[in-house]
């Protein structure tokens, strides 16, 4: 799909922008470190990702889906289902499989050391929906191919699906005030900010829950759902204990935070 790049990163502009205007408009919580500084690492985080990704791998998830297709590979090509129904199929799978890839992320030592570089933000805004390590950034989209390629997922799935989790991500990491008789209806079929904040508490065992990107079910059937943050969400403290030294978190800082020991 020669369009594929341009929605992607059509629909990720306006997102960012809406999300970062709503911030603007009916902030959630008072941030507690400048703006600026943390914007431009998790900006320049973001492009750094990209042109990482795009070195590493030439064939990217849409390009996988095409060849499954071509090849007849995957389980979605051995069956006959309404399109509707595969396109459905293989969003939810491809969600369930980000769901447990987080999990795991957050279980495996080593794969933690690069994940916890995203919980190092000590705020949350639309920003830290992009604050991502690129070695994390690598294993996810070689995980994502494997997924494709075995599930046959179409090429249709796999734009929606990035589009949804590039999207989503921004939505839930944003310091956005919902309405709670709002927020109750919404995560219902949605994780919201008020949800996925509980998984950048500082307190461990909110931090291993909400492992969730799209929809919040998977959380609800496996048992890591995790309702309101023990101290509220003005009350709160986002983070890690052992990152709070907003110096220390420059966009050097922040790249070499895998092979460094954790500094207080």
């Amino acid at each position: 799909m020669a369009s594929e790049g341009a929605i992607r990163l059509g629909s990720f502009l306006a997102i960012f922008l809406l999300v970062a205007l709503a911030e603007h408009v009916w902030p959630r919580r008072p941030l507690t470190v400048p703006k600026g500084p943390r914007w431009f690492c998790n900006i320049a985080i973001v492009i750094i990702d990209t042109l990482i990704a795009r070195l590493a791998f030439p064939l990217m998830p849409v390009g996988m889906a095409e060849i499954a297709k071509t090849q007849g590979w995957g389980i979605l090509n051995l069956v006959i289902l309404p399109r509707w129904l595969e396109i459905g199929v293989a969003v939810l799978v491809l969600d369930l499989v980000i769901y447990l890839q987080h999990r795991a992320f957050h279980r495996v030592p080593l794969f933690w050391r690069f994940h916890r570089m995203h919980h190092t933000d000590l705020d949350l805004d639309a920003s830290s929906g992009t604050r991502f390590h690129p070695i994390e950034i690598l294993v996810s989209l070689l995980i994502k191919l494997g997924v494709i390629a075995l599930l046959g997922t179409p090429v249709l799935a796999v734009v929606v699906f990035e589009v949804a989790l590039n999207a989503t991500s921004l939505f839930n990491h944003g310091n956005v005030r919902i309405p709670m008789v709002i927020d109750r209806w919404l995560r219902l079929f949605l994780v919201t900010p008020d949800m996925h904040r509980v998984h950048h508490s500082v307190i461990p065992r909110e931090t291993d829950s909400n492992f969730s990107f799209n929809v919040p079910w998977w959380d609800h059937l496996l048992g890591t759902y995790h309702d309101q943050p023990r101290d509220g969400h003005d009350g709160m403290v986002i983070g890690l204990k052992e990152y709070r030294n907003p110096e220390k978190l420059g966009l050097r800082g922040l790249l070499l935070v895998p092979f460094r020991k954790p500094y207080g």
